[in-house]
């Protein structure tokens, strides 16, 4: 019996030493289970490999005429051949609206540019591209003929938009994914509004989630982006003590005749106007506007950001291009590269109902230690090139964020591809 019992387990040992054997073989690939186990003998296609966060975004810009895009910096109703690198306009010196909401314009400009440093780059041939560019400048089209044009010039916007959605659904590209790997810019609250549920499935780049609503631009599809700041960039900011130099505690110049969340700003005006070391101005940023807003925003040691008709606005930016501790209010608001930023790192927050306690917020700033302002204030600093749009483009700035956030959101786009492709019952689960 004792025979039995032991070669029972010397052979239960040896059965599991070849079986720990054969399972490291194959872990280490010194056997070819392809060969042996193979389930097919036919091997699959080869898929086309998923990019490195190394590699750039391989983009296929659209070529449409200058009337879509560069075309309105000429003036109205240009047209032209698609832009080249020889023919790219300089971005004018544009303040307001039109400089604010430009993204745009240095999307594009950065497809053309050949240099290094780059997080996207074109190609010409769209079956290697792994996105599509759509070259239309609706915040600009929306601006030049929207909202400041006679009713005849509000249809010309509205027809080129009909005509990019006639274009787009024509496209075989387009078809191919109903758009899910396109990029458009619609970074104006009112750009492409007449037909941007058309477009719908493609990633747009905007500037926050106030106006359409969550079925046509949401945070999982789409990029939010920043203004660009209208201030200069506080370059000279290399003062011994500058907590001490800046000697207005908060700072506010805006207008307070706002919609929606925005209506906000008049109670704020009537809480902190005439408190100490407040300066708070209903105004708007034209003329010499930005030049008391730059030397405001440069002398305060907190910047109010309250919601503007849609929970973003421009003075967001201006205040982190100049080192002023953002002191955001709103209950809503999407910030721009926030899987790569930390905004708590260099930004006060308050919900809306906070902001309008009687001497809360001021109370809440003046408990912030001088330790924890600098290590704010050099926070800002180390960021503020993530926001700079500029060409040519350098590595890290605003327009090179934006198409790296593109590549984020490509996964879950894919995602949504191939599933449609095979699903017989469409959105099953609702």
């Amino acid at each position: 019996m004792k025979v039995k019992d032991t070669m029972g387990k010397s052979l239960l040992c040896l059965a599991v030493f070849i079986l720990f054997l054969f399972a490291s073989l194959f872990y280490t690939g010194t056997i070819d289970y392809r060969s042996s186990f193979s389930l097919f003998d036919t091997p699959l296609s080869k898929p086309k490999p998923c990019f490195t966060e190394s590699e750039p975004l391989k983009v296929y810009m659209y070529d449409l005429e200058m009337k879509y895009n560069v075309g309105l910096l000429k003036g109205s109703h240009y047209n032209a051949p698609p832009v080249t690198l020889e023919t790219l306009p300089k971005w004018p010196y544009y303040t307001g609206l039109r400089k604010q909401h430009s993204v745009e314009y240095w999307m594009l400009a950065s497809l053309l540019y050949d240099g290094e440093t780059r997080e996207a780059v074109r190609v010409l041939d769209p079956e290697l591209a792994d996105v599509f560019f759509v070259p239309f400048f609706s915040s600009l089209s929306y601006n030049t003929y929207y909202r400041h044009g006679n009713d005849s010039e509000v249809k010309f916007d509205d027809q080129l938009q009909a005509e990019i959605v006639d274009f787009l659904q024509k496209s075989e590209h387009w078809k191919r994914s109903n758009g899910r790997d396109h990029v458009i810019p619609m970074h104006h609250p009112n750009a492409f509004r007449r037909y941007r549920e058309k477009v719908n499935a493609a990633i747009f780049i905007v500037a926050d989630f106030g106006r359409p609503p969550p079925a046509v631009s949401n945070l999982r599809k789409d990029v939010v982006a920043p203004y660009a700041h209208v201030v200069e960039t506080f370059e000279a900011d290399d003062i011994s003590d500058p907590y001490e130099s800046r000697t207005t505690l908060l700072f506010f110049r805006g207008r307070t005749d706002r919609k929606d969340d925005g209506k906000d700003r008049q109670i704020l005006k009537d809480m902190l106007s005439g408190q100490k070391d407040v300066v708070f101005e209903a105004a708007g940023i034209s003329g010499k506007g930005v030049n008391e807003s730059t030397n405001g925003m440069h002398s305060s040691k907190f910047c109010l950001h309250p919601a503007g008709d849609t929970p973003s606005s421009c003075r967001l930016f201006d205040a982190i291009v100049s080192h002023c501790v953002p002191v955001i209010v709103s209950d809503k608001i999407e910030l721009p590269f926030e899987d790569e930023l930390d905004y708590t790192k260099f930004s006060i927050f308050f919900s809306r109902e906070e902001s309008k306690k009687e001497g809360y917020m001021l109370d809440q700033l003046r408990t912030v230690s001088k330790a924890r302002w600098l290590d704010m204030w050099g926070y800002l600093k180390n960021i503020t090139h993530h926001f700079e749009y500029q060409y040519p483009p350098k590595k890290g700035d605003a327009v090179n964020m934006i198409w790296r956030q593109v590549k984020h959101k490509l996964p879950a786009a894919k995602l949504d591809v191939h599933r449609n492709r095979r699903l017989k019952v469409p959105n099953w689960w609702r």
